[in-house]
């Protein structure tokens, strides 16, 4: 007896599915709002050998490239609170520590593992940029943050953009594992509602298909910003 695909119920929990996209969005947005700045400084020490700090990162970038993104979770969701909890009791904070929204457990986790990403991505994207232009630029009377602003970093955008997409996409599909956390995203959602009547078949295709719109979307926007700044492409001479 063949068993065919509920197109009911497939119909129905794509849009629920597609409810739980406005809590992934929010996570992807605020990490990479960490990320960047962080991971483009985090690049530059790297670049230029800070002591301690150079040295930091590069120790860092292999713990997170090295781990599972979920056994990353596990350690910050039950870490976290036993570090917090002394510092609660210590101010007299009158908050559980086990009632915090869990998203802010996942702002924390994808913040952290996108930069590490990020510090490799401007780690290679800036040193495809001269010397010799942030020289130039000192000797017009720029200083060292207006040279970074005008030269460098659009520069940097130029070259690095289509590794930021791919962290960014990467990033979004990795919200899928915020069930973990409880988070009622794109897959808690129709997980949740496939349980009534165990279509699991129909509630993976639902998160593919609405995982796969997404990360399109967000990819044709990446092109279209690109296109914008190809005009601070550097043209050899």
């Amino acid at each position: 007896m063949s068993v065919g695909l509920d197109y009911q119920f497939l119909v129905k929990t794509f849009f629920v599915a597609l409810s739980g996209v406005p809590t992934a969005l929010i996570i992807t947005i605020v990490s990479l709002l960490i990320a960047l700045p962080l991971g483009f400084l985090l690049a530059l020490s790297r670049i230029n050998q800070i002591p301690v700090i150079s040295q930091l990162a590069r120790v860092y970038v292999s713990f997170v490239r090295g781990t599972p993104v979920i056994v990353q979770i596990f350690i910050t969701f039950t870490s976290v609170p036993l570090l917090l909890r002394p510092v609660f009791e210590e101010y007299q904070v009158q908050t559980n520590i086990y009632d915090i929204n869990p998203i802010w457990y996942a702002f924390i986790v994808f913040s952290l593992n996108t930069t590490a990403i990020l510090i490799e991505v401007f780690r290679s994207a800036i040193s495809t940029v001269s010397k010799g232009q942030l020289e130039a630029a000192y000797s017009v009377g720029l200083n060292n943050v207006q040279a970074f602003r005008r030269i460098i970093i659009p520069q940097t955008l130029v070259v690095a953009l289509p590794n930021i997409c791919t962290a960014t996409v990467n990033l979004i599909k990795a919200t899928s594992l915020g069930y973990a956390l409880s988070l009622r995203e794109i897959t808690l959602r129709a997980q949740v509602a496939a349980n009534v009547g165990y279509n699991y078949v129909e509630a993976y295709i639902d998160i593919f298909l609405v995982y796969l719109l997404l990360c399109s979307l967000v990819e044709y926007l990446f092109k279209l910003y690109e296109k914008r700044l190809r005009k601070y492409k550097a043209v050899d001479v």
